[in-house]
Formats: C-alpha cells, structure tokens, sequence
C-alpha cells in the first residue's frame, strides 16, 4: 500500500481512556463500527467517550470491497437484549448524542429495521435528554422498514451514497444510488422534522465535478448534512486508494457545499459518518425542528 501522507497521519489515542470504553462495550458485549471498520478516529472519539454502536453484527450480507467489516452470507439471528445493552452503554458512557448503525441484513424480511426502532426507544426509555442518530442501510429499497425507523423518530436519519455514480459497481455492487437518493428524500417527505444526512468517500477514482454533482443530488432531496472523507484501504485485498487528496480541495467541497444550502457540511481527509457527530446538536439549536402531532 502507498505510504500515507503526513495529514493523514493521528496521533496514538491515550491508552486509560481508550480501554475504560472498550471495557465497557467488551462487558455489554456491544460492537462497535469503529473497531469494526478500523476508523482511524478511534483514539480521538474514544478520548472524547463517544461511540458508534454497531447493531445486529459483526457479521454483513453484502461484501463491500471497499468495507472491513466481516461477510456473511447467513449471519446469527437477532439478539433480542441487543437494544437495553446498547441503552445501558450510553448511560454508563454518559453519551449526549449517540450514533447508532448496523451492518447489512438483507436475510431479514425488514432488513432490521424493527430492530433499530427497538434501540432508539430503549435508548430513550433510559436517557431521553440523548439526541439520537441512525446511520441506516438501504433496506434494500423497503419504504415499509424505513417508515419503520421514521415512526421510532430519530432526531438524525443518515444513508450514506458513498461514492459517484459512475464508481458504483465497483465500490457499491449491492447499492443503487438512484434507492439511496429516494430514500433520503422519502425521510424528508415523511417527516421534516428528521435531518437527514449522508457521506462520500474520496480517493477512489471519482473526479471533483462529479463529487460536486452528488453533492448537487444530495440538496435536491433536501439532505441537510454532508461528511465528505478520505478512503483508506483496510487490507490488501481491498480495493486500493486511487488518490489522497489534498486537505485544500477537501475544503473546497466543505464551501461548495455550504453554498449549496447544507446546513452542515464536515469535509476533510480524517472525516468519517459520525465523526464529531456530537455538532449536530448546534444545527439543532439553530434550526430547530418540531415533530407535528
């Protein structure tokens, strides 16, 4: 693998902080997607206690070779306590927004949709002062999972697009953009009260005027917030990184995209989903949103 730039370069996380959370998730057995998917934020986040909870794994249905997280064509029925652990986590963390994400379950007839409306309530029942985030799957194109999730009413809905459309079938086999897109624009349509977010990849062979046409896409269904970050290849048997850009075109993107109306737009070469996630609770106070009855 090419050698890292200096930018991309962080420094090792501090070891008493870092291993209080892991020993609380080890004690809940609770995964996470940053050490699932080896997030190179882990110190940092871990320092701040703050954590990507990932549901209903380790174990995915769809092999993303861009992805480090284990396939697994027949993974292990749902754990039915999986919800009160992960609500027991952020009370023990003390966690004032929590992100919860999963893997792919394509076996399931909801794709687990129901399962992460079981966690935002449990979450709730025990911390309701928490705003809460799901980074969600595409369900495979269901509205009747993803009304599922919207009825649970998370303050953030995110979907990731990952990449331009042009790269799909190598970077996203299993996606489609065109599902991803409506599903973003099916939460708005359903409840606008729910931000909705997603996140691109960069590195992996696109060029800047189709980033900035996904970006495009993205406002026309109203997508409110935006994490644009570098790809780093996990192993070698991942797909390789075509490029490290540069921290100033990562910053022309962050302009772009706040010019376009994204209320947030987090753009740099160490960003990740739900990196820093935490800031969404500013958007809130500055656009607050209420549920209609």
């Amino acid at each position: 693998m090419v050698a890292k730039p200096d930018w991309l370069r962080v420094k090792a996380p501090q070891r008493e902080r870092v291993g209080a959370v892991k020993d609380i998730l080890r004690d809940l057995a609770l995964n996470t997607v940053c050490e699932e998917a080896s997030c190179p934020n882990i110190g940092e986040c871990f320092k701040a206690g703050t954590a990507t909870f990932l549901i209903m794994g380790p174990a995915c249905t769809r092999a993303c070779p861009y992805c480090d997280i284990d396939f697994e064509k027949y993974p292990k029925a749902l754990d039915p306590t999986e919800p009160e652990r992960l609500a027991q986590a952020v009370r023990r963390l003390g966690l004032r927004h929590v992100v919860i994400t999963s893997v792919n379950r394509d076996d399931l007839a909801d794709g687990g949709a129901l399962q992460f409306a079981c966690c935002i309530e449990a979450v709730r029942r025990v911390m309701p002062q928490t705003t809460i985030e799901v980074l969600i799957p595409d369900f495979c194109g269901s509205e009747a999972a993803l009304d599922i999730v919207i009825a649970a009413h998370p303050q953030v809905i995110n979907h990731n697009t990952e990449t331009v459309p042009r790269l799909y079938r190598r970077v996203r086999p299993q996606g489609d953009y065109e599902r991803s897109l409506r599903l973003l624009e099916r939460v708005r349509a359903k409840a606008p009260h729910i931000y909705t977010k997603s996140g691109l990849m960069a590195g992996l062979g696109e060029g800047e005027a189709e980033v900035l046409a996904v970006m495009a896409d993205l406002r026309a269904v109203c997508c409110d917030i935006l994490t644009i970050g570098q790809y780093l290849q996990p192993t070698p048997k991942h797909l390789k990184v075509e490029a490290f850009v540069e921290p100033a075109v990562f910053e022309r993107w962050r302009l772009a995209g706040e010019a376009m109306g994204f209320l947030q737009v987090v753009s740099s070469p160490l960003t990740r989903s739900s990196y820093h996630a935490e800031q969404v609770q500013k958007l809130m106070r500055s656009h607050p949103r209420t549920p209609k009855n």
